[in-house]
């Protein structure tokens, strides 16, 4: 018998997760025994809900919502024998695109056929969990003007914060310390991946995997407008990585610092550098789509 439970996150996608939470309900009940709906208005009230629901033991967490509301629902089930499902109906839904549950049909094939995949996920020292990628720098401001900007949807609102942004970028020192290396340079961003892609499917870090118990880690080091200009037609194809300009390293750990940058993770909010960040092998069980 499998429960599962529905948490629905109103506000995500301009109301679109309120409008279809009916329907997307009624398609799960088809794949599941039990089903209980929760519904928050706030994220204090998702994240208590994910936690709730997980405490009471259900074999399944459902969200539907975007990278936001999967967020909360990852700090509940991390570590547990809950396997999470996103079901997207955000403004990224980058955790739902790597999980290949871009739509509740997905989902639901998911369930049916007992799809489900053991993924990594990033903790911060200060015990946030993050499932997509962590960044600071150029790509923090402009995380923090999409979420002010009401319009445009989706991922052109990225792409016009990435526009804003530009006019007022400026390089800062940073120290990012592995492992195994350090690196000290002036840099205009830092992103830490586990999974491939943030802000609506940029492939910021084009080879992390989520089962390789490693992040992938990718600075952009200090250069000419001009030239970020060229480089960044390139992020949406992930051939970024090519230019002289881009480190690339792999770790199990890593410590950022330096500037008086804002780190988000998972497109939220976290805290100011320093931040400190270790790879957790297998902490979250997943719902995928099956393989065709």
């Amino acid at each position: 018998m499998t429960s599962a439970a529905l948490l629905v996150c109103p506000a995500a996608g301009k109301g679109r997760a309120a409008r279809v939470a009916g329907t997307v309900a009624a398609r799960l009940r088809t794949a599941v025994d039990a089903l209980d709906l929760h519904v928050a208005s706030s994220a204090e009230g998702t994240a208590a809900a994910a936690r709730r629901a997980v405490d009471a033991g259900v074999d399944v967490l459902v969200v539907l919502g975007g990278d936001g509301g999967a967020h909360l629902a990852v700090q509940a089930c991390a570590e547990t024998p809950t396997a999470l499902a996103v079901v997207a109906a955000g403004t990224g839904n980058d955790l739902a695109t790597a999980l290949g549950t871009t739509s509740v049909d997905d989902v639901v094939a998911g369930l049916c056929a007992g799809s489900t995949r053991s993924l990594d996920l990033g903790r911060t020292a200060g015990g946030t969990w993050f499932a997509t990628v962590l960044c600071a720098g150029f790509d923090s401001a402009v995380n923090e003007r999409a979420n002010a900007l009401r319009w445009p949807a989706g991922p052109r609102r990225y792409d016009l914060a990435v526009l804003a942004e530009l006019a007022s970028l400026r390089p800062a020192r940073l120290t990012v310390e592995t492992e195994v290396e350090r690196l000290e340079l002036d840099a205009l961003l830092v992103a830490v991946g586990n999974t491939t892609s943030y802000g609506g499917g940029i492939p910021v870090c084009p080879d992390a995997d989520a089962a390789d118990g490693l992040f992938d880690l990718t600075v952009v080091s200090a250069a000419p407008r001009r030239t970020l200009l060229r480089v960044l037609p390139t992020l949406r194809t992930g051939r970024h990585v090519d230019h002289p300009a881009v480190r690339t390293l792999r770790a199990k750990s890593a410590r950022l610092s330096g500037p008086a940058w804002v780190a988000y993770a998972d497109g939220e909010r976290v805290h100011g550098l320093p931040v400190e960040v270790e790879s957790r092998s297998g902490a979250l069980t997943a719902v995928t789509a099956p393989r065709a």
